[in-house]
């Protein structure tokens, strides 16, 4: 089941555990290669990543969570060389998004139109770029001001749900990986 498409993540320390580890993997099994970067890190190093759950509070609880090998080297990745995006949430996006190499790289898949996956506070790092003007936009509910301040839509979605709307998907959180996932994979199919 092997393709050609490359899929870039840009991910960071106290991402959400599940957010990168299932798509990452996930899409490999779907025959997708698949590279994870952080700035600032080589492939072979690890980052923090936390897991956030809903447990009856008035947000999610978050607690450790696995070490994450890096598979490429932020500095040393091209791009253009990436068929699609893959933005998962946690803290990371809200350190992320201040990063001007981190928005230069998410610009690349913006100004191509090439396909965006974002879940959770990943459009912390989609709000930054511009794209979210006049696009229904799924996050984190937390997330809700800063898409209709970037000129999105809020889509107040079930968690287990996704919205894709042009060449971007996205979903509120972790449960809604089946939906998310499935989208994207049709978003790459085209």
């Amino acid at each position: 089941m092997a393709n050609n498409k490359k899929i870039l993540i840009i991910c960071g320390d106290f991402v959400e555990d599940y957010e990168l580890m299932v798509p990452f993997q996930a899409l490999q099994a779907m025959g997708y290669s698949v590279d994870a970067v952080c700035p600032d890190k080589a492939a072979g190093e690890t980052i923090k990543t936390a897991i956030h759950d809903f447990e009856g509070d008035q947000t999610y609880t978050e607690k450790p969570g696995h070490n994450f090998s890096l598979n490429a080297s932020f500095a040393s990745i091209q791009v253009a060389d990436y068929d699609a995006l893959l933005i998962p949430g946690g803290r990371a996006p809200e350190y992320l998004r201040m990063n001007e190499s981190v928005l230069e790289m998410v610009r690349h898949f913006v100004n191509t139109n090439k396909p965006i996956a974002a879940i959770c506070h990943g459009a912390q790092l989609l709000a930054p770029v511009g794209c979210l003007a006049g696009k229904q936009v799924s996050a984190y509910p937390a997330c809700a001001a800063e898409v209709r301040l970037a000129g999105g839509e809020y889509a107040n979605i079930e968690v287990t749900d996704a919205i894709t709307d042009g060449n971007l998907v996205t979903a509120p959180a972790w449960p809604a990986h089946p939906e998310w996932l499935r989208q994207f994979h049709q978003l790459l199919q085209q």
